[in-house]
């Protein structure tokens, strides 16, 4: 059976979200936060990710995002980062979290010990205006809804404050584009 949740028109920008595996907390400090970041800035200069909004939460991230080759992309940031992720994770000294990597990874993830990511990031292309704006406000309401903060552009790790007039963007992009 296929998928509604699939990545197959190469021209469109994808509402995507990426979650640890069995929701755990992994993005609770800066420098775990920072990988992402990062990640998604290297993939935009090196890889042409166009990087529409995004946001950070503890165990998961959103992002509006576009590619040449989305898939490939999103793949290796999620290789990259796991990696990174936990070599932090290990110098952070949290190995209860190390452990509750290895415990839930799965069988068939041979060669690795640990699993941090669950696989696929539910894709949904964006058709429209409407969705667009629909997806933005998801994305930078995720904080608030959560308690987090009480307005979207003061959690830390968003674009929120990249859409307010006068902003200085972390990422320098047209968010149209």
């Amino acid at each position: 059976m296929r998928s509604r949740y699939a990545i197959r028109d190469t021209h469109s920008a994808y509402f995507v979200t990426s979650t640890i595996v069995e929701w755990l907390p992994v993005f609770t400090t800066a420098a775990c936060c920072d990988i992402i970041v990062r990640s998604l800035l290297h993939c935009r200069e090196h890889k042409a990710l166009k990087i529409h909004t995004w946001v950070i939460l503890d165990n998961h991230f959103h992002a509006i995002l576009s590619a040449p080759d989305l898939v490939g992309t999103l793949t290796d940031l999620k290789r990259f980062t796991a990696r990174a992720l936990l070599e932090q994770i290990k110098t952070e000294k949290r190995e209860w979290l190390l452990n509750q990597l290895a415990y839930y990874c799965a069988a068939h993830k041979r060669g690795s010990e640990h699993q941090v990511w669950q696989e696929g990031v539910h894709p949904q292309a964006i058709s429209g205006d409407e969705m667009m704006r629909q997806k933005l406000d998801y994305v930078h309401n995720n904080p608030v809804k959560r308690g987090y903060v009480v307005a979207p552009e003061h959690w830390r790790y968003s674009s929120a404050h990249e859409w307010l007039p006068r902003a200085s963007p972390v990422f320098k992009c047209n968010p149209w584009q």
